[in-house]
């Protein structure tokens, strides 16, 4: 079997890993985005995963602003710009689901005694920071 094969109906490039064929995570020849990853500045095991936002944001700038796009596309950096968008906005999530639970007084004590009250108000708080984030970060 050979190690990396493309299907030629989506162009996405697969790669071998033990007896199944993988998604690479690369941004295609159309600009579609694989899942996965992204690899970093070109460097082996440098791999930044591509999960929510960046696919978001790829989605909100191929469709709002397609001169960043093409300038992003065409010059080859939307993979670094991609990783870099998903790094920022993990980095702001965690900061800000830590913070406001901090502020809100969401600690283990409350989830040891009231499990639900804890799942409720972190989701509350998990929500507020993904439209925070949404909102400065992604669809900007």
């Amino acid at each position: 079997m050979e190690k990396t094969i493309i299907d030629e109906r989506n162009g996405w490039e697969y790669e071998l890993i033990g007896e199944q064929y993988y998604p690479t995570g690369r941004v295609m020849k159309d600009g579609r985005l694989q899942p996965e990853t992204v690899d970093a500045d070109n460097e082996p095991g440098d791999e930044i995963p591509i999960v929510v936002w960046a696919q978001r944001h790829l989605r909100y700038i191929k469709r709002h602003k397609k001169n960043l796009y093409f300038n992003l596309f065409v010059s080859g950096r939307l993979n670094e710009y991609l990783a870099e968008i998903e790094a920022q906005a993990d980095d702001m999530f965690f900061r800000l689901v830590k913070e406001m639970a901090a502020q809100e007084g969401v600690t283990e004590k409350l989830k040891a005694e009231n499990q639900m009250a804890w799942i409720q108000r972190m989701n509350n708080i998990r929500e507020r920071a993904m439209e925070i984030i949404n909102q400065e970060l992604i669809f900007q």
